[in-house]
């Protein structure tokens, strides 16, 4: 087997994806931060006016609370409209996102919940509120220089340097927002995301064989659900101290329940490695992730494709652009090893075997359910056709027979389902706008 291409997995990679998808990671360490800044701040202004205390400069002093307490009705408006802000905003971002899972997916949520710019614009909104909170607890009723302890003159310049970068996020936010409702941009940003996994995926042909006898097996145990990811590195370290070779039973995707087998374990006089050598190395959630599942990307593309073909929806155009995404990823993979991936330790041997989409499986998802609703759809047949040409044409040899098979079918779907000859022949021109 080969392992050109394979690049060991970071640390915290796992965790660092789980995290990615929830919402409260980041406005919990925006908190923190924010407090730390606040107490920062605050130190530095008792020091400004002790200093000014010490050299007697009453004057200079006084016109500093006096520009404070006028800086107090803007920090007090601020806290106060803050929140409101916060919750119209996000109101209509999530009526948007509704929209837009209702038109294209429910699985366009997730790149909502994972976007950046909205993990890091409620971060600054809420920042914001909670820091002008703060600030107010600062503020002195007393205007004597003499006797103030705290003037709160930086915390009021960092309160209008976070109002400014909120209004900046809100426009780069609404914009992101707005685009997540069209259709390019998601399907661009599904595409984008199906190369980033590609290119951090370990790849290489290679089978079972050689592996040794089965020797014990490991049971998953937890909660049911769906496979999203395994901690390479962990397992292979686990084979390693054990001197076996574990293999993944399910694959990446798979739905699997307590009691059913998750790892096979090959060779080795100490059978199945202890369950703390095992611990957080298989994850399993509520629904499907790209971090490691190859073939998610596609599965998003298609369901778009499918719900654009629905007749309630009728959106052929839709379909076409899912297919050009479909046919750029295919077109990427088509010369790489795919199937059976092997890990390796530090010394070259093989110590955890995992499978993974082989081509085929690839071609099925991609154009399987959707050549099942071309009929009545020319715009969506010619695109259809044009890409399997196009993938043919990329293809070895080796891996041309499922597309020659897809090809074959959608020309007999379209000869059976289009009575009129003429009909036929321009359902079945390959162009690779669908119809202009």
């Amino acid at each position: 087997m080969s392992d050109r291409g394979y690049r060991r997995p970071r640390p915290l990679s796992p965790l660092r994806e789980h995290l990615r998808d929830t919402f409260w990671f980041a406005p919990t360490m925006g908190f923190v931060c924010v407090f730390a800044l606040w107490l920062a701040a605050s130190t530095v202004d008792e020091e400004i006016v002790a200093v000014l205390q010490r050299e007697e400069a009453y004057d200079e002093l006084g016109s500093l609370i006096s520009f404070v307490q006028d800086a107090k009705t803007i920090v007090t408006t601020i806290s106060s409209a803050m929140m409101t802000f916060i919750g119209v905003v996000f109101s209509i971002s999530l009526v948007a996102v509704q929209m837009a899972s209702g038109q294209l997916t429910p699985r366009v949520v997730r790149i909502f919940v994972r976007s950046r710019i909205s993990k890091i614009t409620l971060t600054v909104f809420l920042a914001t509120f909670l820091f002008s909170l703060l600030v107010l607890t600062s503020y002195e009723s007393e205007a004597d220089p003499r006797l103030v302890v705290s003037v709160p003159l930086l915390q009021s310049m960092l309160t209008l340097v976070l109002v400014g970068l909120s209004l900046l996020l809100f426009v780069v936010y609404v914009s992101a927002t707005l685009r997540l409702m069209q259709v390019g941009p998601v399907v661009d940003k599904i595409a984008r995301d199906s190369f980033r996994v590609l290119g951090r995926m370990p790849r290489g042909p290679g089978g079972p064989e050689g592996l040794g006898p089965e020797t014990g097996r490991v049971v998953h145990e937890g909660r049911a659900g769906v496979l999203r990811d395994v901690h390479t590195a962990r397992l292979v370290r686990a084979a390693r101290r054990q001197d076996v070779v574990l293999r993944l039973i399910p694959r990446i995707g798979d739905f699997v329940v307590p009691g059913t087998p998750v790892l096979a374990v090959h060779g080795g006089a100490a059978a199945v490695p202890p369950r703390r050598l095992l611990r957080y190395t298989v994850s399993v959630g509520v629904e499907r992730t790209l971090h490691q599942d190859l073939a998610f990307g596609l599965r998003q593309l298609v369901d778009i494709a499918l719900r654009a073909l629905s007749t309630s929806v009728n959106d052929p155009t839709t379909a076409v652009q899912c297919l050009d995404r479909i046919v750029q990823f295919l077109a990427a993979v088509v010369r790489l090893p795919l199937g059976t991936v092997h890990h390796r330790d530090r010394s070259g041997r093989v110590r955890l075997v995992q499978e993974g989409p082989a081509w085929e499986d690839l071609v099925d998802l991609a154009f399987e359910e959707v050549r099942w609703c071309v009929a009545g759809s020319p715009q969506v047949s010619r695109r259809l056709l044009a890409g399997l040409d196009d993938l043919l044409l990329l293809a070895p040899e080796e891996r041309k027979q499922p597309l020659v098979r897809h090809r074959a079918l959608l020309v007999q779907v379209v000869e059976r389902t289009v009575p009129v000859a003429a009909d036929r022949e321009f359902a079945l021109l390959p162009d690779r706008q669908g119809i202009g």
